[in-house]
Formats: C-alpha cells, sequence, structure tokens
C-alpha cells in the first residue's frame, strides 16, 4: 500500500502545482495498477484541490494557481474517464441532476468536480457550465425530468442567483419535487436555510451523500 500512499502524495502535489501532465500520467498510472477512480480522485487529486481552495480562502494562493489546479484537475478526471463511466455502467442510475455554476459567476473547479464524483456514483449528470442564468437551469430541469438542481456560487455578489431559482421554482410548482443542493466558498448552512434549498455541503464527497439522501437512495 505504501507504492499507493505516494502515488496519492504526487496526484495531490501535482494538482497543487497545476501540472496537467503530471497529473494524466499519474492517473494513467493509477489505472494501470487497477486503483479503483473513484479512490484516485477522493484520495489523490482532490486533497490537493482542498489544498489550493484553502490557501485560496486564505489569501495565500490566487486566481492564477486556483485556474491552473483546476485545469489539471480537469485533465486528470478526463483520463479516467472511461474507468468511471465503467464503474458507473455497473449500477443503476439513481437520479438525473443539472449542475451549474450561476449567472454572473464563471467559477467551476468545485463544481465540475461534484458533477464527476455524482456520475461516478451512478448520477445521470447535465452539466451547465458556468454563468447560467435561472431560466437555462429550469429550462434544463424540466427538458430533462430532473431529480435535482446543484447550483455553485463562489461569490457573496452571485449567491443571491440562488435564492432567484429556487423562488423561480416554487412559481412554477416544481417544488418540492425537484430538490435543491447549493454550495460554494462562501455558502453556510443558514443561507441554504433561509433560501429554502434543500441543502448544502462542504465538499464533492458530502454533495454526493446528500443527493443520495435527498433522493432516498442512502
Amino acid at each position: 500500500m505504501a507504492e499507493t500512499e505516494e502515488l496519492y502524495k504526487q496526484m495531490a502535489q501535482s494538482i497543487i502545482d497545476g501540472e496537467a501532465e503530471q497529473a494524466v500520467a499519474l492517473a494513467q498510472k493509477s489505472i494501470e495498477l487497477q486503483i479503483n477512480p473513484l479512490d484516485t480522485i477522493t484520495k489523490g487529486f482532490v486533497t490537493g484541490v482542498s489544498y489550493i481552495g484553502e490557501q485560496f480562502g486564505k489569501g495565500e494562493a490566487f486566481l492564477p494557481e486556483l485556474v491552473m489546479a483546476g485545469e489539471a484537475m480537469k485533465a486528470a478526471i478526463a483520463t479516467l474517464e472511461p474507468e468511471l463511466i465503467k464503474l458507473g455502467q455497473a449500477r443503476e442510475v439513481l437520479g438525473r441532476v443539472v449542475l451549474a455554476t450561476v449567472e454572473g459567476d464563471i467559477h467551476e473547479i468545485g463544481k465540475t468536480l461534484v458533477g464527476t464524483m455524482l456520475s461516478a456514483s451512478g448520477f445521470e449528470v447535465y452539466d451547465l457550465g458556468v454563468d447560467a442564468s435561472a431560466e437555462k437551469i429550469i429550462g434544463k430541469a424540466i427538458e430533462v425530468n430532473a431529480d435535482l438542481i446543484g447550483m455553485s456560487a463562489l461569490l457573496t455578489t452571485t449567491m443571491v442567483r440562488q435564492r432567484e431559482v429556487i423562488e423561480e421554482l416554487d412559481k412554477e410548482g416544481l417544488r418540492p419535487r425537484i430538490k435543491v443542493i447549493v454550495g460554494g466558498a462562501p455558502i453556510t448552512k443558514d443561507w441554504a436555510e433561509k433560501i429554502k434549498a434543500d441543502g448544502t455541503s462542504e465538499d464533492a464527497v458530502g454533495a454526493v451523500k446528500l443527493a443520495k439522501q435527498l433522493l432516498g437512495k442512502e
């Protein structure tokens, strides 16, 4: 196991350093060693993402570093995608999820990670990317008959958009059939309760657990 532990450390470091090529090479190595891709992500790469996120929060890492870490993470995930699909295919579809970063906000590292983890756990995920309007999010949810909407916001100024989407869903009579989870650095449990979301999670692993609970798949 020592070799695996060492590999996980190197994976985390490749994300912290924003080294996409290194991240891809390590992801390939984990496939050769037949390590479960979910372990590779959560015990390896995510550790690096969490660290850089914390540093950014403290003002000790800056946006370019966050972006580079995000790119490295995306490259690693893309390499692991075929393995994740194999895992996902072996399971029933747990539910349909529409994910988006709200209008006016372009941060996606956390959201992309949540999407990956949800897909790997057996959810069907429709990721609308960043800067998505309430209309776009709700339109997609209706189109795919979604069970859950996940919204991310990294700025205190764009957090309010999460509330707007929920209010709009209410107006259209889509709640509580469609559950809503919210996330992002400034999002607290208090905020989630205040806007009547169904929950929030601090990380991607927690988000998967929450999604399962909300859809009665725990």
